[in-house]
């Protein structure tokens, strides 16, 4: 909080040293207004929606791929082992910027993918591989003569990993998964560079029409930090429940 208040602060300060006007109450008409009795949604409300639905969609896809991943990471196949060893770090050490930017220009292009899940895909493919060493670490942390003694009575590996092993992996993997979501919410604002009219494209050309820069950036700064707060608010509500099971 005292390090927003800095920011806040030192953007008000440059504001008034460069004579700037501010225009606050012109602000509320970018985000909502009513017409006969009928709300309508701003550009700043639209892409604000936008956001959320690239959000939940692609942190839905990067955990479906993170633990597929981690479970073909960890099984005896040296073939998918060393797929997913490439995967996760050729995605750890290459910028997202130039992810996004050929899975949109080459490989969506190819297949006729929408600039939308162009972007959805690509974010959830690069927190997955994050998510991936995660959950892998969350698996590897539970006690090996539980998979030993599973494996003793027969289980096969679905019902391991379902009813033993994610269990006691789940309040190990919630605290650092609850980062990389928040992260994908702030990375999301990247998919502007492909034209989606997420809440960043929105305010981008809201500020080119009015030129209220300053105001703008610290509306959609602060619609980012209650969507991320909100965010680690559920995870840690997550984790103190399975604590008390």
């Amino acid at each position: 909080m005292l390090l927003v208040a800095l920011l806040i602060g030192l953007s008000v300060h440059g504001a008034q040293s460069m004579g700037y006007q501010w225009k606050w109450e012109k602000v509320t008409r970018y985000l909502y207004r009513i017409a006969d009795g009928e709300l309508i949604w701003g550009p700043l409300m639209k892409g604000l929606f936008v956001t959320l639905d690239i959000a939940w969609k692609a942190a839905v896809l990067s955990l479906v791929i993170g633990l597929t991943a981690a479970v073909l990471r960890l099984s005896g196949s040296v073939v998918a082992r060393a797929l997913v060893w490439t995967y996760v770090e050729v995605i750890r050490n290459t910028p997202l910027l130039v992810q996004i930017l050929i899975f949109y220009f080459i490989i969506a292009a190819i297949l006729g993918i929408p600039r939308l899940w162009a972007g959805i895909v690509c974010l959830a493919f690069y927190e997955g591989a994050f998510a991936a060493e995660i959950i892998r670490g969350a698996i590897v942390a539970v006690k090996k003569g539980q998979h030993e003694a599973a494996q003793s009575l027969g289980f096969p590996s679905h019902y391991l990993y379902r009813d033993i092993i994610l269990p006691q992996a789940v309040p190990l993997m919630l605290p650092p998964l609850g980062g990389v979501l928040v992260n994908l919410v702030k990375h999301s604002a990247i998919v502007s560079v492909i034209a989606v009219y997420d809440l960043t494209t929105q305010a981008r050309t809201v500020i080119s029409d009015t030129f209220m820069a300053f105001e703008i950036w610290l509306t959609v700064a602060a619609m980012y930090l209650v969507i991320t707060i909100s965010l680690s608010l559920l995870v840690f509500w997550l984790e103190r429940r399975y604590r008390l099971r």
